[in-house]
């Protein structure tokens, strides 16, 4: 017997009530959640007045955790330990067993994250996906679940969870704590590869897949799919909005730049390339001018208007990852070899000079995110995050006064990843304290961070997806959070009030 056997204890309180979602609306292919409110009295009370009325298939079901070897033993002792718990604390399984999605449970909705996914078809607009939803029985048998759980191995759950000292550390820090799901988007059936909100919106939302598509989106209550755009013909590397959020252009394998009308969710201009375009930026003070990096090495810039490259950058390897500072003077660039370039660019005339070059990364792994914030608590400066394919998670100081040279303020290495993954900022929640940033993984889990802790620099985690999570966004205001998977969904998670 294994002596991960006992890895939770029967008497440790389950994951917050809260953070269990129940779908209220839905349309055009996408989940709405909304807090579930406290169970009556009596509801609690029934649920442990007699092992008759405890479902013990559901308690299995739900709190069933991930195994990675045929010991039915193991499986069985498990079971035990959890009916112990649920005696002990019925209340808590009842916020839970009353959970429902277009009448299914919470473990229909598991299942559903499981199955296999058919991308063979092109991605289209789903409108039924919606109602394909949660199709599998929500209570299987004893022998289903044994033969399900010994193929899956991963946790699939709504709530927000950590360890016991980080559960107790969250207590005193509210910004850590999720509510739930707030909606999902599930009609694409490829990699979504980026997604991010709209310039200061919290309520438009786009991203882009492997198959080329783009789909924009509105996150408020009922939330809905606006347009979803077609033309590029391979993956999305990336996009961007114009300030007004008017315009979005995006940079694509196929080695294409397009631009598209927002509103109308048409494509307006098309400037070709000679190599794949990936990543791609509008210059914030001047959005006549677009930034764009390509595997051959080069920064253009690019004129909006007519689509002429005005001027470029030659540098050392592949553009992978682009950010500017927020007067639009200074563009940072990571490359495929783990170096980051600070380049200068004139407002007026578009033109673009390389001033440093920074080789902190620890590997030579291609770089998936460069990000740029105006102030920090920690550093007292404008800072730079910088996230290395390999894991790598390095903190920058950024000195304006030098034109934007860089200093390493601290790093946090991660397991190495498969896929590009990306992370992000965490701004209101580093006002408190620490240097907070949020990340998707392998694992299927969201993950949030603080670099300022060499030890323990986990502080929460989001589980839900059933596939690797590539992207992470914050809207405006960081009420919602949007990641992404490579099975194609997308889940926006609301953060609990402060």
């Amino acid at each position: 017997m294994e002596e991960n056997v006992d890895e939770r204890d029967p008497d440790t309180p389950l994951s917050h009530p809260a953070a269990i979602a129940s779908t209220e609306k839905k349309r055009d292919g996408v989940e709405t959640h909304t807090d579930k409110s406290r169970p009556s009295q009596q509801d609690a009370t029934g649920a442990g007045s007699s092992s008759d009325a405890m479902d013990l298939e559901f308690v299995c079901c739900l709190l069933q955790p991930p195994i990675s070897h045929l010991d039915s033993d193991y499986v069985a002792i498990r079971r035990v330990l959890l009916l112990r718990k649920a005696q002990s604390n019925p209340s808590a399984l009842s916020h839970r067993k009353d959970w429902r999605c277009n009448g299914r449970g919470y473990v229909a909705y598991r299942n559903f994250i499981r199955r296999p996914r058919d991308t063979s078809q092109p991605s289209t607009p789903s409108h039924s996906s919606g109602r394909n939803l949660f199709e599998t029985d929500s209570f299987g048998s004893s022998r289903e679940l044994r033969t399900n759980s010994l193929g899956v191995s991963r946790r699939i759950s709504f709530s927000s969870t950590a360890s016991d000292s980080e559960r107790m550390f969250r207590l005193g820090e509210p910004a850590y704590s999720f509510v739930g799901m707030h909606c999902i988007f599930d009609n694409c059936k490829f990699s979504v590869t980026i997604l991010k909100f709209g310039h200061m919106s919290s309520d438009l939302l786009a991203y882009g897949a492997s198959d080329g598509s783009l789909t924009i989106c509105q996150v408020s209550e009922p939330a809905s799919v606006l347009h979803q755009l077609k033309g590029h013909t391979k993956d999305i590397t990336d996009f961007d909005f114009t300030s007004n959020n008017q315009y979005l252009a995006s940079s694509s394998m196929d080695k294409t730049i397009r631009v598209w009308d927002v509103s109308k969710g048409n494509c307006i201009r098309v400037v070709y390339g000679v190599s794949s375009q990936l990543c791609i930026r509008f210059h914030p003070v001047n959005n006549n001018f677009l930034l764009v990096g390509n595997s051959n090495k080069e920064i253009n810039v690019i004129n909006f208007s007519t689509g002429r490259v005005i001027s470029k950058l030659h540098l050392d390897d592949e553009i992978t990852a682009l950010d500017n500072d927020h007067t639009g003077q200074i563009v940072f660039a990571g490359d495929a070899q783990g170096c980051v370039y600070t380049v200068s660019v004139n407002s007026h005339t578009g033109s673009i000079s390389r001033t440093h070059k920074n080789k902190s990364m620890r590997g030579k792994s291609a770089i998936t995110t460069v990000q740029y914030r105006t102030f920090s608590l920690v550093a007292r400066c404008p800072v730079l995050l910088v996230c290395a394919q390999d894991g790598n998670l390095s903190f920058f100081s950024v000195a304006m006064e030098a034109q934007g040279y860089l200093t390493l303020v601290c790093s946090l290495k991660l397991a190495p990843r498969i896929y590009r993954f990306r992370a992000s900022f965490c701004p209101l929640l580093s006002l408190e304290k620490g240097e907070f940033i949020v990340s998707g993984s392998e694992d299927s889990n969201v993950y949030f961070y603080d670099l300022t802790r060499p030890k323990h620099s986990c502080v929460n985690k989001l589980q839900g997806h059933g596939a690797p999570v590539i992207g992470v966004a914050w809207n405006h205001g960081e009420n919602l959070l949007a990641s992404s998977d490579s099975e194609g969904m997308v889940i926006v998670w609301k953060r609990a009030k402060i």
